[in-house]
């Protein structure tokens, strides 16, 4: 948000260097990020002064060119080649003097060095309007009144203004400072502070009259709640044109481009006094009548930007005595209602709307305006006509015309001021420091803030409607902390603390397995927790009655809480696939969130996400490709990194799998991991395969880091492998002739792997072969063959015996 300087000292007298006052400024909560110097002519016309032309003779060596002296004031005449057809002696003329710089419609500059033109000598330039950015004229030189002495500054006769202007970063919740009466209002409290009694000066509206009644319009306001207050006057027999200079000076200085005399003084209005107007032209609006209502879903209405809108059912609008939609309330103008250079009269808007419906309204359309910024925050309700009877007085200042209607304020029921009581006891514990009980009324005095009640124990207090920020004991506490000064708060050399236990264990397991998956190729990611509500439509595990829906949604995409990981996590998928990332490995720690009848719940996951390649390109790189065995592998790597071993392993329940496990300790699920349905990858556009693991973190927790770490010598003594061809029934796992092989020989058996599987038709239906191999060692000798092969004899008989198998 930009402030000018200048616009500020209108309502404060002050003094300071603008340093300063952005300092303080920021120190109040308005942080200045930055001052820019403002010209209302690039250069201000440094080195631009009034000369005198003494004498004008032909240039001998060119027609079209003059030779003049003229008196820059200093007691030597100067000659200056001038090629303007209306330059003549006697005349009062601007002249850049040598070393001067001009600047051009593109703020280019260029320096005026003493030269020769056509063999004559030149000392300076005699300007036309243009040249000096004062207009557009260039027909001939610029002349001045003669009665302007020679030597005067340009600057001095054309006003030129130079102001500095505030790059305020504004934050959302200080609704009250969007203006400059706003920030000055702020500014005062801070000075108050510092002893620096300056009075607050706000424009004057005590000439406000009417001046007929020839012009009335009827106001019908259907939806009271959307649009508590609305204010509205005619002003007719005015004259649409370009604004004043001192206006448009103004407006520049924020960065805003004058329109005409009317939208300008609107715009004036709203960053003067943060309430934002609209002027209708009075002819357009049938039957002389506005309607304040919402119309039928996709009803069509084209805006000021030439866009057609499909219009929503809960979309506030300004209608004329048709129900024909002129505006969009609160946050845009309709195309064919708007002030043009024929509107002779007009009806001026001011109202009062409701925030959350002018949030949603322009978030709906994806609109950005001064306006609907300021309404969505919360503007103040109290100010609503006072603007009105401001931006009437300063129409008719600079377009003339009269007031043709009364004011026609429709406010049936009054925002009341809110009602807080401020505990002593509470501000000296919050802020960790007393402040005086004096200091403290004087702050609060000067932000407006009223004493309903005093007691040794506290302030009784009525916070103007004004300020949306301060509704609680703690929001006053805080105005009051910002006013005194962060920094004034004297903190002890001594630190009194009381050490408790904390288990950092959690944090401490998180780091390890994040450090595991990175190592590992993978990148952590950190997704919204707020998620569309129709992302739970796409699988039967979760129930749109356990939403946590949000009350005021930024948007649609942004409605509810997440029940799951799974599509915030897809999301970034597709975002990278998009831009060629197609080979991916994410995790994230994140929490879900879920509505039960018993209460809210929050529940903390671990989530794996793989597609792609398992590895980047390389020359020397057999590249293969991401699958399921891939990501259990990992998966199960995790959870022996934790001291989770033995799990079982049953298919998955969860139906956002088109296959998958889950791992379970006893009774407790740990991790659900697959392949993600095509179904609901294609409601993400992705075409390719993507694996997903779901780790139910608080279960990890329980579960995790209890299994005790072993530590023993490596053997000295020679490892034996030997193999098994097994033909089993294919609903045998592998897991399962792994666990039996560890049961039936523990002394001696060190790892058993399979390396191949074969399904086909050289076996009989149902059957399947394993391939399986078998390391064997003893830590204190070296094992002979009738060891082994007695070892191999059990390992077979137990295969037997459990599952069936035969060698094949």
């Amino acid at each position: 948000m930009k402030i000018s300087y200048n616009w500020l000292k209108q309502f404060l007298k002050i003094d300071w260097e603008a340093e300063k006052t952005g300092e303080l400024l920021t120190d109040l909560g308005l942080e200045v990020e930055g001052i820019e110097t403002v010209e209302s002519i690039k250069g201000s016309l440094e080195g631009v002064v009034v000369g005198k032309v003494l004498t004008c003779e032909q240039h001998p060596n060119a027609d079209r060119l003059k030779v003049t002296t003229v008196d820059l004031g200093n007691g030597e005449p100067v000659q200056i080649v001038c090629g303007a057809p209306n330059v003549a002696a006697g005349q009062t003329v601007p002249v850049v003097t040598v070393g001067s710089t001009l600047y051009d419609a593109k703020g280019e500059g260029f320096k005026i060095k003493k030269g020769k033109i056509r063999g004559e000598e030149s000392f300076g330039m005699i300007c036309a309007e243009d040249e000096l950015g004062l207009g557009s004229s260039h027909e001939g030189i610029l002349v001045l009144d003669n009665a302007i002495e020679a030597g005067t500054k340009a600057a001095k006769v054309f006003n030129i203004e130079s102001d500095e202007v505030f790059e305020i970063g504004l934050t959302p919740n200080r609704a009250d400072a969007m203006s400059h009466f706003g920030v000055a209002r702020d500014l005062r409290a801070g000075l108050l502070h510092k002893e620096i009694a300056l009075e607050l000066i706000s424009p004057s509206v005590s000439d406000f009259r009417v001046d007929d009644r020839t012009l009335k319009f009827d106001v019908e306001v259907e939806n009271i709640d959307k649009a508590p207050r609305y204010v509205g006057v005619t002003i007719s027999e005015l004259t649409v044109k370009d604004s004043p200079e001192w206006l448009q000076t103004k407006l520049k200085a924020i960065g805003l481009t004058p329109i005409n005399n009317i939208v300008d003084v609107t715009n004036y209005v709203l960053h003067e006094l943060g309430q934002p107007l609209h002027a209708f032209d009075a002819s357009k609006v049938k039957g002389n009548k506005i309607i304040v209502k919402t119309l039928p879903n996709g009803t069509k209405f084209t805006t000021l930007d030439g866009v057609e809108r499909l219009l929503h059912e809960e979309d506030l609008m300004i209608c004329n005595g048709n129900e024909e939609p002129l505006c969009i309330a609160g946050v845009f103008g309709g195309i064919d209602s708007g002030v043009t250079n024929n509107t002779t009269s007009i009806f001026l808007e001011s109202a009062y709307f409701n925030p959350i419906t002018i949030r949603k309204t322009a978030k709906r359309h994806a609109l950005n305006t001064d306006a609907s910024f300021r309404f969505e925050r919360g503007i103040d309700p109290n100010i609503t006509k006072y603007a009105l009877k401001r931006a009437t007085n300063l129409i008719l200042e600079v377009a003339g015309g009269k007031v043709s209607s009364e004011i026609i304020d429709l406010y049936p029921t009054k925002i009341e001021d809110y009602q807080v009581f401020l505990s002593y006891e509470k501000m000296d514990r919050l802020i960790g420091a007393e402040i005086p009980r004096e200091t403290v009324k004087n702050i609060l005095a000067s932000l407006d803030i009223k004493f309903n009640s005093v007691t040794d124990g506290g302030l009784g207090l009525t916070v103007p409607s004004y300020r949306v920020d301060v509704t609680r004991e703690a929001d006053v506490i805080e105005e009051i902390l910002r006013v005194y000064g962060y920094n004034n708060v004297e903190f002890s050399h001594k630190l009194n603390t009381s050490i408790s236990f904390s288990n950092f264990n959690d944090i401490k397991i998180e780091n390890i397995i994040a450090t595991q998956l990175i190592s590992q190729g993978f990148s952590e990611t950190m997704a919204n927790s707020l998620t569309k509500s129709d992302h739970i439509l796409l699988t039967d595990m979760l129930k749109e009655e356990h939403n946590v829906v949000m009350l005021n949604p930024l948007s649609s995409d942004l409605g509810v809480m997440r029940q799951s990981l799974l599509f915030s996590g897809l999301e970034s998928v597709i975002y990278n696939i998009n831009r060629k990332n197609n080979s991916l490995k994410f995790f994230e720690f994140g929490k879900t969130y879920h509505h039960f009848e018993s209460g809210y719940s929050e529940q903390k996951h671990l989530t794996l996400f793989i597609t792609g390649k398992r590895t980047k390109d390389g020359w020397n790189i057999t590249q293969k490709k991401s699958d399921f065995f891939y990501l259990k592998g990992i998966v199960t790597a995790l959870l022996q990194r934790l001291g989770v071993q033995k799990t079982k392993t049953t298919l998955t329940k969860n139906d956002v799998f088109s296959e998958g496990i889950t791992l379970s300790l006893g009774k407790t699920k740990l991790v659900d991991l697959g392949v993600v349905k095509y179904t609901i990858l294609k409601e993400f556009g992705i075409k390719q395969e993507v694996l997903y693991a779901d780790f139910n973190w608080e279960n990890i927790l329980k579960v995790g880091g209890k299994s005790k770490v072993k530590v023993s010598e490596l053997s000295k003594f020679q490892a034996v492998k030997r193999d098994f061809a097994l033909l089993v029934d294919e609903k045998v796992t592998f897991s399962e002739i792994y666990n039996l092989a560890f049961q039936a020989e523990k002394d001696f058996l060190r790892e058993v792997d399979l390396f191949d599987v074969y399904e086909g038709d050289k076996l009989e239906n149902g059957k399947k072969s394993y391939a399986v191999s078998f390391l064997i060692q003893d830590k204190n000798k070296t094992l002979n063959d009738k060891q082994i092969d007695k070892i191999m004899q059990k390992l077979q008989h137990t295969f037997e015996k459990n599952i069936g198998a035969v060698l094949r």
